[in-house]
């Protein structure tokens, strides 16, 4: 059993290295004991409950469900916000997406846009510090019949402005009335180079869509399918969205009238892409990150600790647990 003097010793070693900020050696010296004494006296300090150690991430970041996440589908690169009582998940995961971007983007890189209101979160959390020599391109076209402020259009010209860059311009709406229309408008030179030039990017961050679920619900009502074509595509159970293409629960395109009438990179082409960082909020937006986890398309994952622990909990059960 540890004496009083035992305990009043291990306090003072604690207090001088932990508090006082002392070097074991400057510890050693003051108390005329020798540095690994010191040493396994802090150890002791531990095991007693004199010293309790905990490490809160300033970044508020949640570390072990990354680690998770990254092990779970094979990520390169996974961050997840801490999100506190109160807090706004879509606020959280901007600031993280904003981070993560400033911290992987190198002068001269390009990256491409998608949109989205997480992608909105993301871009508004860029300081607008500028000093990057990078292109910003569109990855898909002008969301025109849906909200403004979230289409590629606009986030692609508020990035670019934040970080000093340029960018490109794709005219051309995403969401077309009929494959013919969509065609002729694929078939423009102008257009051509747009897509080619996304095809080309070191970087693409895109916001990932639940079906049903907020901007993936406007796409759909956007298109102004007829019964036979919704049927056509709701007989295909998608569940997500990637640039506003549509894919099952295996990450799967889900083909027929909905595809035929975007004009963005396709699924194939977006997972040709050296990084693609796919950002969500909400656990609501599960079953579709995880149809794009499946699809191979997203290396890296931005998202909220619930919305992770809604991913690992499906991936360890079945999709029937995922809120629809």
């Amino acid at each position: 059993m540890p004496t009083a003097r035992d305990h009043h010793l291990l306090v003072k070693v604690a207090r001088m290295y932990y508090e006082e900020g002392r070097s074991q050696q400057e510890i050693a010296h003051a108390l005329d004991v020798s540095r690994p004494g010191v040493s396994r006296m802090l150890a002791a300090a531990r095991e007693r409950g004199i010293v309790e150690i905990s490490v809160h991430d300033p970044a508020g970041r949640d570390l072990a469900l990354e680690s998770e996440l990254r092990v779970a589908f094979g990520l390169r690169d996974c961050r997840v916000a801490e999100v506190p009582g109160g807090d706004s998940a879509l606020a959280r995961v901007g600031e993280l997406g904003a981070r993560w971007l400033l911290d992987t983007l190198r002068p001269g890189q390009s990256v491409g846009v998608s949109w989205g209101r997480t992608l909105q979160a993301v871009v508004r959390q860029v300081p607008g510090s500028g000093g990057l020599n990078v292109e910003v391109v569109p990855l898909v076209g002008g969301l025109s019949s849906v909200d403004r402020e979230i289409t590629g259009e606009e986030l692609v010209r508020d990035l670019a402005a934040r970080l000093g860059g340029r960018f490109r311009r794709l005219h051309a709406p995403a969401l077309l009335t009929t494959p013919a229309s969509r065609q002729i408008l694929l078939d423009e030179p102008a257009v051509q180079e747009a897509l080619t030039a996304a095809e080309q990017v070191g970087i693409a961050l895109v916001g990932i869509g639940s079906h049903g679920v907020g901007s993936s619900a406007a796409i759909i009502d956007a298109l102004a399918l007829d019964v036979r074509e919704r049927e056509e595509f709701e007989r295909r159970q998608p569940v997500g969205d990637l640039c506003a293409r549509f894919f099952d629960a295996w990450g799967r395109t889900i083909p027929g009238p909905v595809e035929d009438r975007v004009l963005a990179l396709s699924l194939d082409q977006l997972s040709r892409i050296p990084r693609v960082a796919g950002v969500a909020a909400g656990v609501e937006k599960a079953r579709g990150v995880l149809g794009a986890l499946r699809s191979g398309t997203v290396d890296v994952l931005i998202c909220d600790s619930a919305l992770a622990r809604a991913l690992l909990d499906a991936k360890a059960s079945s999709f029937s647990t995922l809120p629809i």
